[in-house]
């Protein structure tokens, strides 16, 4: 036991900091408080949410993903310490009753009373050294392994100015060295102990240490040793609200309030553009950090800056300023300055915990514009977090502030905004061509067959993309074989709207998905197939926010039934197949084994990618980067994951095959620089390889007649300046049987925040780009200027907006003897290098296919003029449609850091 004198002076202190700890945390409430309403519930079944925690944070099944090594040692620490709650309990009572058992001590039940205490000891001892331990590993780790790339960051990436100021080493150190001295001091008090009294109990530890002691100095060793543990332990507690450690208590919080819903499915926004109140202006996502939902600044103070997020996140991983592990940790570091105070004994609130708006919007301190807008949206950092948090809808969260309040985006999302407003697909083609894919199948829509066992959700991308209408056209052959009753919806059918949401624009999406989910309550599907993850995810998981709760498969899990019911039939083919895994279907929503189950009837050979499952790498399309170039870095991401694909392909010595589930991950890996050095790695989707397997199995060919292009009409894009229009030949000759060359994927350009009005061909959307257009003359081109994206309150009926923006357009582009004004004609040109006749000229050029990326040629060789007799209308001129000549996507060069 403790002096009396001493005794006093223990509760005294203890009395001091045990109430700064408690103001330490009642603070930590203040500013967590300050987030807005969360729009999902974080309370709901509480005792199935508080039976998860505990689990979750006892058993640290998610410390140990990714990094078991280490998991191991930080569980040392933490079993540690919740096992030391009741040492420095049962020590501190120590010091002021007498709690040694001996034989004086004889009663009934001495016995389990023995049993006890030596449980006790026992474990407290071995933790005493696995805590020491860890720390030590965990230090050695962090600042003697100069290899290690886990703390350090792009140089590209936005700080703290906390961070750039060493905080978080500075943090480090003084916790650790905390730890030391707290379980160092318990030990050697334990050690002084059984060297001045012996010992009833087994704890080889401090046994170990006895021996450093004698009798004569053992007590004054067992009091420092008391002083040691119990004294810095209290005095940790007035700082600990303030360190990186208090993940220890905030972690545990987290797991009880964790999203439900998987993380392909956004919380839903409620929108009312049509309000306007000076006074309280309607706040769409975040612009400053209250205005983020109040568990995503939890967040910030459970995140243990492990930067495991930043490990897999696609952007970090090729040179990109993104980092989700900074945006959490420079997150904490402004809430801390915020609240900071002059004088630690004052007990008073910031203005920030009164309510007081914060000074810096996130984009000035969280993370750089440019770094918003690189994240894919792939889940990996909110998937591999081992406290659960949410990084990426943060930054959906700050894009959608951008693009609905401030109006700032790269400009070339407004193509795919254009197009999906007033087309209804991000291509920006003619709504009419929806159902052009289909040409020459037996495919009847719902208003042929009101009663499908199957509805085929076609998707966007298999509607205009010629690529992905093979795999459309292979799972339509495929149902065809099995038999199955099925059909589309046709021109009924219009985007899902993901695009648009993972890029900001909420309003945009809730218009599209609105008209599906109208669509889809007035079909009554029995059952929904996509072949795109990202509409499966949409009108599976997101359309149930707005009242559309549909049964939704993907084309490889239902072609898996189909198998298994005997109802398709293949045979295996000598190829090598791997499998790369979309994250829109693999992440975000768990569908693993059933294209990897396809796979293996189709090949004996299926070698799987290093990073697969739940740790595959991302093509680089999703989170509307597919419609826009990627932000400055060291590499593609596409190149990133090929290049992975290529090295496991490589042993292969027959047919080399990437198999993929979706179709902007075949568009991706398609056209990624580095595919142009593996021309015999072929990329296909799983439907289309289980066709092929299929035919052979009933001795067809597999070589199919081509799907017919679809004739695209495209949406003309609004302009701000008067410019003539495009002249298009027109023909009264049907098309040509055979398949016209694929157009050129029109150029990608590496976006800049806030950067100049953008120029027409930013303007345009991305087919609009690969066709031909009139050169404007120097005087009747200004650059038009950038405005400000804003929602239509009213939006007519699909059919009639189109017809009323494009009657005047149409009726000049179709018209036999345009009027130009002050414009000279230039010489007719066809859109075939070498034309026989005007019979051959398709009326409209056929849907874009993004194609395998170039480097940029020289200048085009224009086209062979065709005498004005053949033609019947004179059109600007243009390159001619081969492969080697037109726009191509510009080879992106990495700039050095500054």
């Amino acid at each position: 036991m403790l002096p009396f004198p001493q005794k006093i002076a223990f509760l005294l202190f203890a009395a001091v900091t045990l109430t700064l700890g408690l103001w330490g945390f009642y603070r930590l409430y203040l500013r967590i408080r300050r987030g807005t309403r969360d729009p999902e519930p974080r309370l709901d079944h509480l005792p199935r949410r508080i039976f998860y925690a505990l689990t979750t944070t006892l058993t640290q099944s998610r410390t140990f993903k990714k990094r078991p090594a280490i998991g191991l040692f930080h569980s040392f620490i933490f079993y540690g310490f919740v096992f030391y709650g009741l040492v420095n309990l049962v020590d501190a009572l120590e010091g002021f009753v007498d709690l040694k058992i001996n034989s004086a001590n004889s009663m009934r039940g001495i016995y389990l009373i023995l049993f006890v205490g030596e449980t006790y000891h026992l474990l407290a001892d071995i933790l005493s050294f696995l805590v020491l331990l860890g720390v030590v590993a965990l230090v050695i780790r962090r600042f003697a392994l100069p290899s290690r790339t886990d703390f350090r960051f792009n140089p590209r990436t936005l700080l703290h100015k906390d961070v750039k100021q060493s905080r978080i080493t500075r943090d480090s150190l003084i916790v650790s060295a905390f730890i030391l001295f707290h379980v160092g001091s318990r030990a050697i008090g334990a050690g002084a102990r059984i060297a001045a009294e012996g010992s009833l109990y087994h704890e080889p530890f401090a046994t170990l240490l006895s021996h450093l002691f004698t009798p004569a100095n053992a007590e004054a060793f067992r009091i420092f040793g008391y002083w040691g543990a119990l004294g810095s332990v209290l005095a940790f507690l007035a700082y600990f609200p303030y360190t990186k450690h208090i993940h220890i208590f905030m972690a545990p919080v987290k797991y009880l309030v964790a999203r439900e819903p998987t993380s392909g499915v956004l919380p839903p926004v409620a929108l009312n553009l049509e309000a306007e109140d000076e006074v309280s202006p309607q706040i769409i996502g975040a612009a400053k950090l209250e205005d983020l939902a109040w568990p995503r600044l939890l967040d910030a103070y459970s995140c243990i800056q492990c930067n495991r997020c930043q490990d897999v996140c696609p952007a970090t991983a090729t040179g990109k300023s993104l980092s989700p592990a900074a945006l959490e940790i420079n997150k904490r570091m402004e809430l801390n300055d915020l609240t900071s105070e002059k004088n630690f004994f004052s007990f008073a609130t910031a203005p920030f915990e009164k309510n007081t708006p914060s000074p810096h919007p996130l984009l000035q301190f969280a993370l750089s514009p440019e770094a918003a807008w690189a994240c894919t949206t792939c889940g990996a950092c909110m998937e591999v977090c081992p406290t659960q948090n949410e990084q990426m809808l943060d930054i959906i969260d700050i894009r959608r502030n951008q693009v609905m309040i401030e109006g700032e985006f790269p400009s070339q999302l407004q193509s795919a905004f254009r197009g999906m407003e007033r087309a209804q697909n991000p291509w920006g083609i003619n709504h009419e061509q929806r159902l052009a894919w289909a040409d020459g199948l037996n495919v009847k829509t719902t208003d042929e067959n009101p009663t499908p066992d199957v509805l085929y959700w076609v998707g966007c991308a298999a509607s205009y993309d010629p690529q992905a209408q093979k795999t459309a056209r292979a799972f339509v052959e495929l149902l065809t074989h099995a038999e199955v009753n099925f059909a589309v919806l046709g021109k009924k059918e219009c985007c899902t709207g993901d695009s648009a949401r993972r890029a900001g624009n909420e309003y945009l999406y809730r218009q599209l998905a609105d008209k599906n989910v109208s669509t889809l309550n007035t079909v009554k599907p029995k059952l929904i197939v996509a072949s795109c993850p990202h509409c499966m995810n949409s009108i599976g998981h997101e359309y149930k926010q707005i009242g559309g709760d549909y049964k939704v498969l993907h084309h490889t899990e239902y072609l898996e039934t189909l198998v298994a019911e005997k109802k398709l039939t293949a045979t295996p083919s000598e190829a090598t197949i791997t499998y790369h895994d979309p994250c829109y279907l693999g992440r975000h929503n768990g569908v693993y084994e059933a294209p990897r189950n396809l796979l293996n009837i189709l090949s004996n050979s299926t070698p799987e990618l290093p990073r697969n499952h739940e740790n595959s790498f991302c093509c680089g399309a999703g989170g509307a980067q597919f419609w826009k170039e990627e932000e400055e870095g060291d590499e593609r991401i596409s190149d990133n994951r090929f290049r992975e694909a290529q090295q496991t392909l490589v042993p292969a010595t027959g047919e080399k095959v990437l198999a993929v589930g979706c179709p902007f991950c075949k568009s991706m890996l398609g056209s990624t620089p580095s595919k142009a050095a593996s021309e015999d790695i072929v990329i296909k989707d799983v439907a289309e390889l289980l066709l092929e397997g299929v035919r052979r199995s009933k001795g067809l060919t597999n070589t199919p007649p081509p799907a017919p292009a679809p004739q695209a009409t495209l949406e003309p894009a609004p302009v701000q300046v008067v410019t003539a229009p495009p002249a298009i030949e027109v023909s009264t000759a049907p098309p040509s049987p055979t398949p016209s060359a694929d157009p050129p994927t029109p150029e990608r350009k590496k976006w800049q925040p806030k950067s100049p009005a953008p120029t027409e061909s930013d303007e345009t959307s991305p087919v609009a780009a690969s066709l031909p257009v009139q050169s404007p003359t120097p005087a009747s081109a200004p650059s038009p200027e950038r405005k400000k994206w804003q929602p239509k309150p009213t939006t007519p009926p699909p059919s009639q907006q189109i017809s009323q923006e494009t009657s005047q357009e149409t009726s000049q582009e179709v018209s036999t003897q345009p009027s130009i004004p002050e414009t000279p004609q230039p010489e007719p040109t066809t859109l075939a290098p070498e034309p026989t006749n005007t019979a051959n000229i398709p009326t409209e050029p056929p849907a874009p296919e993004r194609k395998k990326w170039q480097p940029k040629a020289a200048a085009p060789v224009p086209a062979t003029p065709v005498p004005a007799t053949e033609v019947s209308t004179p059109t600007p001129e243009e390159p001619p449609a081969s492969s080697d000549t037109g726009p191509t996507r510009k080879k992106w060069v990495p700039k050095n850091p500054s």
